[in-house]
């Protein structure tokens, strides 16, 4: 856990830098759909590592500790994880969380806006507005529709409207407002995956580029209607949630229309393939990790090392274990703290049995015992021990006692 915890964020970080580079250079349908990969895998992991890394700290309030439970103290011992470091990531992952609802809220106000436009147009999937400024985008609904103002019809002579209206049919046919919604999302939980918006939106502005030139059978006519739609809008104003023929860098949109299509180049995709298989499996080993460190500390192991049957190899824990218990009775007797009750008459019966238990190799029950006995040994009032006689926690109730 002190390395592997760690490695989604720099997995996040290095994904920020490579994405942009490596997504013009695919073939758009794949480069979405590696995005869409991308942002979802990152954005778990993200939002998994810091909230490890944040129940560092939670697992050490008295309140939580008690539902386990186990030994604070043990736990603060054995943590790999700074205190600071714990209450950045708590911050953290409290600002993530309230940026994915303020951007859930915001992204089903637009949909919502969309679809209530779409029912209100006239005519079937194409509506032509009359209005003398060119516009022409795409209202994702039930069922979507095309949007074009007279002033950009007349802006474009036949073969560019229909190339216009097949790019914008693309968009809807393929529903690429789930694949900006999504990526939103992401990059509000991750920030690292800001640059990812950007290179989305281009990907998506060609994907439907090529579609709309594999409908029409001539790539140059596309090219012409993408520039011309873009020099007719420059400055427009575009319904919230829309996708346009206009959108992204419409000059290396152009000059991809141009030359003739990439060949698929399978290297980045195999370099992301690999960063997000090592981010998961970073990911489930610091959980494994850290279910190992809490395990290790909760008290239930110490009870059954102390109730262990004759011949398990407990010399040496039932050895700690007497000691323990014989510093904790003296300190309560000198602290005014009454004893326990038949719990530890139990443990008492059982005592012989574990040091007459041959062998070793049980060193770290007998710890975790020790600690437990320190715990309950503490006089009253002393905080970060749960389940302890007369300290706030579980009144009444002792530790290991299994009424």
């Amino acid at each position: 856990m002190r390395v592997s915890v760690y490695i989604p964020f720099a997995v996040s970080a290095l994904l920020a830098v490579l994405v942009p580079w490596a997504a013009p250079r695919l073939p758009p349908r794949r480069a979405a759909w590696a995005l869409i990969c991308t942002a979802l895998v990152t954005a778990g992991a993200w939002a998994g590592a810091l909230a490890l890394l944040a129940f560092t700290a939670v697992g050490q309030i008295p309140e939580v500790a008690e539902q386990g439970p186990w030994s604070v103290s043990l736990l603060r011992a054995e943590n790999p994880v700074r205190l600071v470091v714990a209450v950045i990531c708590s911050l953290a992952l409290a600002v993530s969380v309230l940026a994915f609802g303020v951007t859930a809220r915001r992204q089903a106000r637009a949909l919502l806006r969309a679809r209530r436009d779409c029912a209100r147009l006239p005519g079937g999937e194409l509506a032509v507005i009359d209005d003398p400024r060119p516009e022409a985008y795409a209202l994702p609904g039930a069922p979507g529709r095309i949007v074009v103002s007279r002033g950009m019809l007349c802006a474009l002579d036949d073969a560019e409207r229909q190339a216009l209206l097949a790019h914008e049919r693309a968009h809807l046919s393929h529903r690429h407002h789930v694949f900006q919604l999504t990526w939103r999302l992401a990059a509000a939980v991750n920030p690292l995956l800001r640059p990812l918006l950007r290179s989305g939106a281009f990907v998506l502005e060609r994907w439907a580029d090529e579609e709309a030139a594999a409908t029409t059978g001539d790539r140059t006519t596309v090219a012409r209607a993408v520039a011309r739609a873009a020099l007719a809008t420059s400055g427009a104003r575009r319904h919230p949630g829309a996708l346009a023929a206009d959108g992204g860098p419409v000059p290396r949109r152009v000059r991809a229309l141009l030359n003739p299509p990439r060949r698929p180049w399978r290297l980045p995709l195999i370099v992301g393939a690999l960063l997000l298989v090592l981010c998961c499996e970073s990911l489930a080993e610091a959980a494994a990790d850290m279910d190992a460190m809490f395990a290790g500390a909760m008290y239930p192991r110490c009870t059954f090392a102390e109730h262990a049957a004759p011949g398990a190899g407990r010399r040496a824990g039932g050895v700690v274990v007497r000691e323990a218990r014989q510093r904790a009775r003296a300190e309560q007797q000198e602290s005014g703290v009454p004893l326990p009750g038949r719990a530890d008459h139990r443990r008492d019966a059982d005592e012989s049995g574990i040091e007459r238990a041959g062998g070793a190799g049980e060193g770290h029950r007998g710890h975790l015992c020790e600690a437990r006995e320190a715990d309950r040994a503490l006089p009253a009032g002393v905080p970060g021990v749960p389940g302890v006689p007369g300290v706030p926690g579980v009144p009444g109730k002792e530790v290991g006692d299994d009424r």
